[in-house]
């Protein structure tokens, strides 16, 4: 950052504090001290110390990975049905729409990985994007993102998969085709609707679903495994067959690697914002979501099992492929290249790394 733009007092916070810091603890005590580094339309970016950036991943749902990454705190997308809100809550920022309006982005993040992976155990799959878009706007400045798969390139023998909804995962190109060479890979891109109007409202900061499907072409015909994710599901909105088979023609008419879907859950953090979404947009369905939600943040069985056949009928009638069990297939058509015996990632023969006096250069970043 230049000495003249070091100079700009920090500008003020556009939310009123949530109370005394000397109350907060552990990650909550850290967001309380976090320095506010920019603002933006109605948001603020704080810069977060923290002291990982490879999570333990544990969920009721069977998700495949045990482990995860999520370069930020907050998203400013703001889907409207959006589970990871509660993921502000650890740091007692209770409000709901803080969640898209205060983000934070953590600081270190490539050095803290470089040590978390030494200890990384052979076949663990990693997620990044499980809760928040690593390719959301601040991204374009802040490049914590791809400041992680910088370190991850160097590697071998890891196990990634990507999920995001932004168009920027172009920029990466050259480090996600420089990882796939000799790790396994796998991008999700997210499009919950083909329908324009519909993802205008849903998801209001998200790019649009065409440019969505444009991402995926262009990721295949670099050769990387890519695939759709229509998700979530929503009851009485996006859950109808003709659906499933205009999401699967345009999944194919890209070369998606594969077509994935999965209903709807509710969280209480996020049950209110898509309540009153419902409320505003589909009022007929408000009495349903209600009582289909008013014990259990998922839906039955029965609706699992019937959005499981439409989805499995779709991609029969596209030729879609799997969206696990073809993990092999890193990098196409040089799979072989990325499926060592034992996975055992190693890294390039360096001086071990000492820990950067300073945070990332994030201020330096957003002066750019």
């Amino acid at each position: 950052m230049s000495e003249e733009k070091a100079k700009i007092p920090t500008p003020p916070s556009l939310f009123q504090e949530d109370g005394p810091q000397a109350k907060l603890v552990g990650i909550a005590r850290l967001a309380g001290q976090s320095e506010l580094a920019d603002t933006g339309h109605l948001t603020e970016y704080r810069a977060l110390q923290v002291r990982s950036v490879l999570n333990h991943s544990t969920s009721k749902r069977g998700l495949p990975f045990g482990k995860t990454i999520n370069p930020y705190r907050g998203c400013e997308f703001a889907c409207r049905y959006c589970y990871a809100r509660y993921t502000h809550e650890f740091m007692e920022l209770r409000d709901p729409e803080l969640f898209e309006k205060r983000i934070f982005v953590k600081q270190n993040a490539a050095w803290l990985l470089r040590q978390e992976l030494r200890k990384l155990r052979p076949n663990e799959e990693i997620a990044m994007g499980t809760a928040t878009d690593p390719y959301q706007p601040i991204e374009r400045r802040a490049r914590v993102t791809r400041s992680l798969l910088e370190v991850m390139a160097e590697c071998r023998g890891l196990n990634l998969g990507i999920v995001t909804k932004s168009t920027l995962i172009l920029r990466d190109m050259d480090l996600l085709k420089k990882f796939a060479e000799h790790n396994r890979l796998t991008l999700h891109i997210t499009i919950t609707t083909p329908d324009t109007r519909l993802a205008r409202i849903l998801e209001p900061r998200a790019p649009r679903p065409d440019l969505r499907f444009r991402t995926v072409s262009a990721l295949r015909k670099a050769g990387l495994r890519t695939g759709i994710l229509c998700c979530p599901i929503m009851p009485g909105i996006t859950d109808i067959p003709t659906a499933f088979d205009a999401m699967a023609k345009r999944a194919k008419e890209v070369d998606a690697s594969f077509l994935a879907a999965n209903p709807l859950f509710l969280k209480p953090c996020s049950k209110g914002t898509f309540l009153s979404f419902v409320r505003q947009h589909f009022p007929a369905l408000e009495a349903s979501y209600e009582k289909r939600y008013a014990e259990d943040a998922f839906v039955s069985k029965a609706y699992q099992k019937r959005i499981a056949d439409l989805l499995a009928a779709a991609v029969r009638k596209y030729g879609l492929g799997r969206r696990r069990g073809e993990m092999a297939s890193a990098r196409e058509p040089d799979a072989t290249q990325a499926a060592d015996a034992q996975q055992q990632f190693q890294w390039p023969d360096t001086a071990k790394p000492t820990q950067p006096a300073q945070t990332d250069a994030l201020r330096r970043r957003f002066s750019a």
